[in-house]
C-alpha cells in the first residue's frame, strides 16, 4: 500500500498498479482540499484517481484535453478565476460536492468514481473529516494550502506547517497498514503532502508499528525537480538533502530511496536506516513499473 500525496504519489501508484503482484491500496491526502466557487476540491485525490485512469493532464494532474470556457467566464463576470478548475474536472468537483452534501462520505465517493472509471486499486482519503494544512510564513501570515501553493506560487518562506481538525481515518485504512507486506511513502512533499496523512494520529501509529516502510525520496541531486519540497524542509530546519527527507520520517521508515544521482548519500545515511539508490524519475508508466520491481526486488 501507499500513502501518497500529488503528481509524484500518482506516478509511483500507477508503476504499482501495472504489477499483476500487486494488490494495492492508495491512502491520500486531503489536507489541500478546498472549497473553490462552492465545490469541494480535492486535488491530490483527484490526480491519482486520473492518473490511474490515464485520464490525467500532460504536467500530471488536471483532465487531459481539458478546456477552461466555464473559468474564463467567472472572470468575465468579474470574479476571481486564478484557482482555475477545467470543464471536465468540474464534473467531478460538482458530482462530489453534491454526494457530500447529501451524506455520502468522501470515501465512498471515491471508490464508486473510482469503479466508474475502471480503476483496480483501492484510493481512499486518509480522512473523511474535514482537515485543511495551514501554512505560516516568515511574515506570520497563515495560509490555507491553496493560498499559498497555487495563488501566490510558493513564493513565501514556510516556518511552521500545522494541520486543523482532529480527524479519524477513513474506513479500513487502518486494516490496509496493518495488513500491507509494504508501506510505501510516495516520492511526495514531504511536509507539505505527507505530513497530513500522519497528522492522523492513528494512522502514524499504524504506520510507526509497520515493520516493512519504504520512503522514495522527491530530491534529484539533493533538490526538487518541481515544487518547494526541498526549500520547505530547509526553512523548516529540516537537513539538506535526503537527510531532511529521513528526518521528515524520523522513526516511522526502515528503507529510504534515493535518485541515483544522490548515490553518495547511501555512505552518510546507511546505518540510520537501509539506503539504496534507484533511478526514481517516474514520469513515464513504463519507468515507474520497472522502479516498483526494482524495489519489491530488494
Amino acid at each position: 500500500m501507499e500513502l501518497s500525496g500529488g503528481v509524484g504519489g500518482a506516478r509511483l501508484a500507477r508503476g504499482l498498479d501495472r504489477l499483476e503482484s500487486v494488490d494495492l491500496t492508495i491512502v491520500v491526502n486531503v489536507g489541500d482540499d478546498e472549497d473553490i466557487h462552492g465545490l469541494h476540491v480535492a486535488p491530490d485525490i483527484d490526480t491519482v484517481v486520473y492518473t490511474l485512469a490515464g485520464i490525467e493532464g500532460p504536467l500530471g494532474w488536471g483532465r487531459a484535453g481539458d478546456t477552461f470556457e466555464t473559468n474564463s467566464e467567472i472572470g468575465a463576470l468579474g470574479h476571481d478565476n486564478n484557482f482555475q478548475l477545467g470543464d471536465r474536472d468540474l464534473a467531478m468537483n460538482i458530482l462530489r460536492t453534491e454526494a457530500l452534501r447529501n451524506g455520502t462520505p468522501l470515501s465512498a465517493f471515491t471508490s464508486n468514481v473510482t469503479k466508474q472509471l475502471g480503476i483496480s486499486a483501492f484510493v481512499v482519503p486518509a480522512t473523511d473529516d474535514k482537515q485543511r494544512t495551514m501554512i505560516e510564513t516568515d511574515t506570520g501570515e497563515v495560509l490555507g494550502f491553496q493560498e499559498y501553493f497555487v495563488l501566490r506560487q510558493t513564493r513565501e518562506t514556510v516556518v511552521a506547517v500545522t494541520f486543523e481538525g482532529s480527524p479519524d481515518p477513513a474506513p479500513g485504512v487502518l486494516d490496509v497498514i496493518t495488513q500491507a507486506d509494504l508501506v510505501f511513502i510516495a516520492p511526495s512533499n514531504p511536509p507539505l503532502s505527507i505530513w497530513p496523512i500522519l497528522a492522523v494520529a492513528r494512522i502514524r501509529d499504524a504506520v510507526h508499528r509497520h515493520e516493512n516502510v519504504v520512503a522514495v525520496s522527491p530530491l534529484f541531486g539533493g533538490k526538487a525537480l518541481k515544487g518547494p519540497a526541498d526549500r520547505v524542509m530547509a526553512s523548516l530546519g529540516l537537513p539538506a538533502g535526503n537527510a531532511g527527507v529521513l528526518a521528515a520520517y524520523d522513526g516511522l521508515v526502515n528503507r529510504l530511496i534515493v535518485d541515483i544521482s544522490d548515490a553518495a548519500d547511501i555512505t552518510e545515511l546507511d546505518g540510520e536506516v537501509s539506503v539504496s539508490a534507484l533511478d526514481t524519475r517516474l514520469s513515464e508508466a513504463d519507468a515507474a513499473e520497472r522502479f516498483c520491481e526494482e524495489v519489491l526486488a530488494l
